[in-house]
């Protein structure tokens, strides 16, 4: 049995990028004590409403579903009418009073003068949308090299590639390999040599710029070492790769080490890396952390590059900005202290 007044239902519907669609639907009753009696089995039931591609309702057993423990009491479910797809959902359900966000007691169900509540579902849809198929194709297209217009060399190899697929990704490269005025023959021929990137970095870049992501890390599962993220993330601010950058400063984070930190701050300075520098500052300022980065080879490296004095605002008791190169200095005359 349907229920025959109309009933609007209240839906709000948002979507994230783990593919999955919620939307919230309030089904109200007005007449819980005119209903109840109608006998085990006979339902009310809410509009149909779409969410995720799907059709579903709530239906309302004022007496219960079946002729078992559950008799007499009131239930309520959510309804699928697809039933030849299978889906992955989940939901709750939940009595509340129609003039207000409380939950229905039992008082509430039988008293005269109300015997009105809402129903409230709310839904989730999991959206198992296909895999995306062109980063392989263009793995494919990267590593076959077919038409490809440009050859760089690098480090004694050579990488043949596609210039309007990497002006397209990035700004740099648009400059680089569009800006400057050659003719159609030089285009068909063009070879460019890089120098000061690694071979295995600048793959890698080339792969991020076909696929989107980087290439599978063969380093027993622990990932790539911090020393080859460093590289890429110089390749990357130099080939105006943000989102790459990003990555990079990402992984480097969770990768700090008394080793490392040094040189990984050192780099997030020079390459405007906020997030990546906070993290350093704050690892070198973890208790017993100091004392052993300033006996590292890392450490003792960048004090060379390190001679200017501390900012005259902090000087004269202003708030002076933190800055990696004042730490460094700070350290250096902490070290005969930090020995005893």
């Amino acid at each position: 049995m349907a229920n025959s007044s109309p009933i609007s239902p209240e839906i709000t519907s948002s979507r994230c990028i783990t593919e999955k669609v919620t939307a919230t639907l309030n089904f109200e009753m007005t007449n819980y004590l005119q209903l109840k009696g109608m006998g085990v089995g006979k339902f009310v039931s809410s509009p149909i409403f779409r969410v995720g591609g799907y059709d579903w309702e709530i239906r309302f057993y004022p007496d219960g579903v079946r002729t078992d423990e559950c008799a007499g009491n009131a239930s309520s479910f959510v309804y699928y009418h697809n039933q030849a797809q299978d889906v992955s959902t989940t939901f709750t359900l939940s009595m509340l009073e129609t003039k207000g966000q409380k939950e229905v007691t039992a008082e509430i169900l039988v008293s005269p003068r109300d015997g009105c509540f809402t129903i409230r579902c709310v839904l989730t849809v999991r959206i198992d949308s296909p895999p995306l198929e062109h980063p392989g194709h263009l793995e494919r297209m990267l590593k076959d090299g077919r038409g490809s217009d440009i050859t760089f060399s690098v480090g004694g190899q050579e990488h043949r590639a596609h210039s309007s697929l990497l002006a397209a990704r990035s700004k740099s490269f648009e400059e680089q390999l569009f800006d400057d005025p050659v003719t159609e023959t030089e285009k068909d021929m063009r070879h460019v040599k890089v120098t000061d990137i690694d071979p295995t970095v600048f793959k890698m870049m080339l792969h991020y710029i076909y696929t989107d992501s980087l290439p599978p890390c063969d380093d027993d599962g622990e990932g790539y070492r911090p020393a080859v993220m460093q590289h890429l993330l110089v390749a990357a601010d130099r080939y105006a790769l943000d989102r790459l950058k990003q990555m990079c400063e990402e992984e480097l984070c969770k990768r700090l080490d008394v080793h490392t930190v040094t040189t990984t701050l050192a780099l997030a300075n020079k390459h405007h890396c906020e997030k990546l520098k906070k993290t350093c500052v704050g690892f070198m300022s973890s208790a017993g952390v100091m004392a052993a980065v300033v006996e590292t080879d890392g450490f003792k490296e960048l004090l060379k590059t390190c001679s200017r004095p501390l900012s005259l605002d902090e000087s004269r008791g202003e708030k002076a900005t933190i800055n990696p190169e004042d730490i460094m200095i700070r350290a250096r005359d902490m070290k005969g202290y930090v020995r005893k």
